[in-house]
């Protein structure tokens, strides 16, 4: 019992200390901000044919992400290819409108900014419009310090480059990141770099799994 306690003992202090963290926005810090869910209710809402509208939606989506399209531009193919009985305003409403914060990752996240003096980082897949609204009315860029976005960086998860260039901002070894994120394939090609993935589910799993990391509320 001794040996193992020791054994665990070295394993922890022989630990690449943790000094950045790399999060994603939707499904860890707030709600997906346009997925199936949002845009079922939009195709319900505004009365949408919905094959056509997800083929469009698929076809151009991730154009829109990378930060090749606007907006409107989006919209444009997606939905205002021909006249609406609604404003263009209005539907844009409804989609911020779709997004809510998890509070308890939120508090989370600047707790361990605080105690541990962590870098924190977005790397994130959001088209532009969306990632703004997103970032400032959650007050998200009160306490992450760079944002590493599909739509600025020009490349969208699960491209490692993503990643590269989010190492390379922050100036810190893969060893020295975990990187919280919600779909297990995005973790998979970041650890495949070094770095420290954990799929987050739930609060406590993502705080259970810190620790292990040495990042203990």
């Amino acid at each position: 019992m001794t040996k193992f306690i020791t054994n665990l003992t070295d394993s922890m202090e022989n630990q690449t200390p943790i000094t950045t963290l790399f999060l994603d926005i939707g499904g860890v810090l707030l709600t997906n901000g346009w997925d199936r869910k949002a845009r079922k209710l939009a195709i319900e809402t505004f009365q949408l044919d919905a094959v056509e509208t997800e083929e469009r939606h698929h076809l151009t989506f991730d154009t829109y992400e990378v930060g090749k399209l606007t907006l409107d531009e989006y919209l444009n193919r997606v939905v205002f290819y021909e006249d609406r009985s609604f404003t263009r305003q209005a539907f844009r409403d409804f989609m911020f409108a779709r997004s809510a914060p998890y509070p308890d990752m939120i508090d989370m996240v600047k707790a361990l900014k605080e105690k541990y003096k962590l870098k924190i980082a977005i790397v994130n897949n959001e088209g532009r419009e969306l990632n703004t609204h997103r970032i400032h009315y959650f007050g998200i860029s009160t306490f992450v310090d760079f944002f590493v976005s599909s739509c600025f960086v020009h490349y969208r998860k699960p491209d490692a480059d993503i990643y590269r260039i989010a190492l390379d901002i922050a100036q810190v070894a893969a060893a020295e990141v975990v990187y919280l994120e919600d779909r297990s394939m995005f973790v998979d090609v970041a650890n495949g770099l070094g770095i420290n993935g954990i799929c987050h589910q739930a609060y406590d799993t993502t705080l259970a799994a810190l620790e292990k990391f040495g990042l203990r509320l």
